[in-house]
């Protein structure tokens, strides 16, 4: 039996059938202004809002609508139940890492800075020295054992601390590169190469954290602390856990460690191993690193070996 309908559902396009022979009149102003014909209804077929207030007289077959939508929403939760599994691992939020590699990390960085001769430095050690200390103390504070308070105090303090290491550590590069090409370092090859090892290391530990901080908006941004950028939801790196999950555990997700490591077999092989650079920002990092570190090691190789004959 069909049911009489108001303005509202002629307006959303419902269309009008003749009057059924039998069936009571409208009820309501607004079904005679629609023409005195009736508007048949589905009610299995629209919302529960379309029968319950703007019909009049509507019949049982609007029982059926209940078990209806219970059986389409039943059917919708059969189909996403595995829809997590077709979301790339990159877009998951994983769990916050913890502060203390990464700590250990730039302590052992600021070490080697240290430990560089001063004929091969741009700055002092003393205030290079002291500035970084404050900014890894200023880190710390704001999260002591896990990375999860995202301040832009903390990331002001991250930028700021990692470019001056790395600044320092090309110049030093530079100048040592310099000074074995115009024949002014030491004879002694044991303060070449301790000079050499330092400046190598470092530059294996700070870009390896500008690595960790970079890909996908940095280990805030993977752990769902922070939001997106846009222009961030594609990684920067694809680790063979990523692209084959199936060699790794299901909530796998690549850490600082990683990330050490990427920047380690970069230099050493001077070029991406397993892991691959996939964003320009990524490459150019990578090609500057592995300028750094093959000028230095075959410089302060070959004038060792020089010294050492």
């Amino acid at each position: 039996m069909g049911a009489i309908v108001g303005p509202d559902a002629v307006r959303a396009g419902l269309q009008p059938v003749a009057p059924v022979p039998g069936t009571a009149r409208a009820a309501t102003p607004g079904a005679e202004r629609a023409g005195g014909k009736r508007l048949r209804v589905n009610c299995g077929r629209f919302p529960e809002p379309i029968c319950s207030r703007h019909t009049v007289g509507v019949d049982k077959s609007c029982d059926d609508a209940t078990p209806a939508r219970e059986s389409l929403m039943h059917r919708a939760g059969h189909l996403t139940a595995g829809a997590n599994e077709w979301v790339p691992a990159w877009l998951r939020p994983g769990n916050p890492e913890s502060r203390w590699p990464v700590l250990l990390a730039l302590i052992a960085a600021m070490a080697l800075q240290y430990g560089i001769p001063h004929q091969y430095t741009v700055v002092p050690r003393w205030p290079l020295i002291a500035l970084e200390v404050v900014l890894l103390i200023v880190l710390t504070l704001i999260n002591p054992v896990r990375l999860t308070r995202s301040t832009r105090v903390g990331k002001a303090a991250t930028f700021v601390l990692l470019a001056a290491i790395t600044l320092d550590n090309t110049a030093s590069a530079v100048i040592l590169d310099y000074r074995i090409i115009t024949g002014q370092v030491s004879n002694n090859a044991a303060v070449l190469l301790g000079s050499g090892a330092a400046l190598f290391f470092t530059n294996v530990i700070v870009f390896g954290i500008w690595y960790w901080e970079l890909d996908l908006g940095g280990p805030f941004a993977r752990a769902g602390v922070d939001e997106r950028h846009p222009k961030r939801t594609y990684p920067d790196f694809l680790f063979p856990q990523t692209d084959r999950p199936a060699l790794a555990p299901e909530d796998w997700e690549p850490r600082f460690l990683d990330y050490l490591y990427v920047s380690l077999t970069n230099v050493v092989a001077f070029s991406p191993t397993d892991t691959m650079p996939l964003t320009r920002r990524a490459k150019a990092m990578m090609a500057v690193q592995s300028l750094v570190a093959v000028s230095t090691l075959a410089l302060v190789i070959a004038r060792a070996i020089n010294v050492l004959k």
